[in-house]
């Protein structure tokens, strides 16, 4: 009954401009939250794992509206969805990019150095690292005019926001050393939303698999 009364109402232009300007809205004022908690002690004793953890998972939750965006058009044929796709993943980044900021701020001063060192030695920072490359490519190619100049690569391009998904909820479970039910949550819901996209990634891999693969027999061919 939800579902067909969904389908029934039409997202219009001006339905979809009006969802943009909530989505403006809320991040905004979620970077406030952030600026009156770090000013007025809002993230307690240890306020630089607050600021640190507060821009991860906002980036985690955004990334995750990102995604859902397309099982919810599938299932309602709310196509005017996937319209919001591109700034919820430009916000993804924007936290993405915050938190990177407060941990080379805060924790290491600045040093480009140790960030590489820190990288190289600490998994889930590793992983953290890959995902946030991810993130900006993905942002770097969003705008329609470099959609159209990339054609048919900018597809494949954004299929690795998929890894990303997977990598951040892992990257936020190593990171904590207690109470890991909340990113355990967080693992299972990016799982679940790959799991909706079970077919499209098989169909992926395959290509990705083959594509690898017969480079390699090529050229023993010729030899």
């Amino acid at each position: 009954m939800l579902t067909r009364h969904v389908q029934q109402y039409r997202l219009t232009p001006t339905r979809i401009l009006i969802m943009k300007v909530v989505i403006h809205a809320i991040s905004l004022l979620f970077v406030t939250l952030l600026v009156y908690n770090t000013l007025n002690g809002g993230f307690g004793a240890d306020p630089v794992k607050g600021i640190e953890h507060f821009t991860g998972k906002a980036a985690l939750n955004t990334l995750i509206l990102t995604l859902l965006l397309s099982p919810l058009a599938k299932k309602y044929k709310q196509g005017g969805l996937i319209r919001l796709r591109r700034l919820l993943g430009v916000y993804s980044f924007f936290w993405v990019a915050l938190h990177l900021s407060a941990y080379l701020a805060l924790d290491l001063n600045f040093d480009w150095a140790l960030l590489g060192s820190e990288i190289i030695k600490r998994p889930y920072l590793a992983i953290g690292a890959v995902s946030g490359i991810i993130l900006l490519l993905l942002a770097l190619t969003s705008p329609q005019a470099v959609q159209r100049r990339l054609g048919k690569s900018w597809q494949k391009l954004h299929n690795w926001v998929y890894l990303a998904l997977i990598l951040s909820p892992i990257h936020y479970y190593w990171s904590v050393k207690s109470d890991i039910i909340e990113p355990s949550i967080y693992l299972l819901i990016c799982t679940c939303l790959l799991y909706c996209r079970k077919q499209k990634l098989s169909k992926w891999f395959t290509k990705t698999n083959n594509q690898y693969s017969t480079k390699p027999a090529s050229k023993v061919s010729n030899n």
